[in-house]
């Protein structure tokens, strides 16, 4: 049973892989390239986002007046957004050493660079660089949440889990105890 579940991974992993490709290529014919941090788009992409640029007015009053009335509601939610990821960035620095953890790089999950998008307008490119951090921060939090899993308890539930993490695919099935505290330390050993 074991061998076919690591199969379907394989197969799936290698299909990842393949996606991963295929959105590096879609890049060449949206007319950008990647340069370390900086991205950079050909002058004929930049000319033709400024013309799709829709004004601060026109945007304005063509916004639904409920979108306005629930704009506190939402921005508000940076608040709680800032403070777990001052407390996880705090948790990982203070306790994954201290396991042998390697800490999540939290620049590889929170991306903010669609304010350099020449179609948006000042408040697109504020609820993009809101939407863009908030989940940033809630994929680093996961990373963060599935390497302590990984060290503590890699062991699936017994009912299926909607949304789980990249690392819950692999780890030990629910109910099997065989060389458990071995595999455990392979577990551990994986992150550092």
């Amino acid at each position: 049973m074991r061998g076919k579940i690591e199969q379907l991974l394989e197969q799936i992993k290698q299909l990842e892989d393949e996606l991963r490709h295929e959105l590096n290529q879609q890049r060449h014919t949206i007319g950008f390239k990647i340069k370390g941090r900086k991205v950079e788009f050909e002058a004929s992409v930049r000319a033709a986002h400024k013309k799709l640029k829709t004004g601060l007015w026109r945007w304005f009053f063509g916004v639904r007046p409920i979108n306005i009335i629930t704009l506190p509601i939402i921005y508000a939610m940076i608040i709680p957004l800032l403070l777990i990821d001052i407390l996880v960035t705090f948790y990982q620095w203070t306790c994954f050493p201290v396991y042998g953890i390697k800490r999540v790089r939290r620049s590889d999950y929170i991306v903010l660079d669609r304010h350099k998008l020449g179609f948006l307008n000042f408040f697109e490119k504020l609820h993009c660089a809101y939407c863009g951090y908030g989940n940033g921060v809630v994929g680093y939090i996961r990373e963060v949440l599935a390497r302590t899993e990984q060290y503590f308890c890699p062991i699936k539930h017994a009912r299926t889990v909607l949304g789980s993490h990249q690392r819950y695919r692999d780890f030990i099935e629910y109910g099997d105890a065989e060389d458990y505290h071995q595999r455990l330390k392979e577990y551990r050993r994986q992150l550092s």
